[in-house]
């Protein structure tokens, strides 16, 4: 066998081995989650800053939006991790993601 093969044999097992241990990191903390189905207000962030949005839950996940303080956002459901924050996945308009719990309150007003 050459070269080539060999190393696209190992590279692609490497590749199986990565993404099967993400999938399993992740599918417990999916099974630990719970369903809120209600409105939430950003809170805990700097008039001047912005909560930043997250394909997944996960503080080094891709970022694809931005709320700002006091913004009303649908909760649609959290997770808990062991020794980690709980992250929620919320939406508004065309954004939609994951945020850290810390920085969600549930409102008493209804999304406009």
């Amino acid at each position: 066998m050459n070269t080539a093969i060999k190393n696209l044999i190992a590279a692609t097992n490497a590749g199986l081995l990565i993404a099967g241990a993400a999938a399993f990191s992740i599918s417990p903390a999916m099974a630990a989650g719970y369903d809120v189905g209600k409105a939430g207000q950003v809170v805990n962030v700097q008039s001047w800053d912005q909560l930043n949005v997250r394909k997944w839950p996960a503080h080094y996940s891709q970022k694809i939006g931005a709320f700002a303080p006091g913004t009303y956002v649908y909760i649609e459901r959290c997770i808990v991790k062991e020794n980690a924050a709980d992250w929620c996945k919320v939406g508004r308009d065309s954004t939609y993601g994951w945020v850290n719990s810390r920085y969600l309150k549930l409102a008493q007003q209804p999304i406009m």
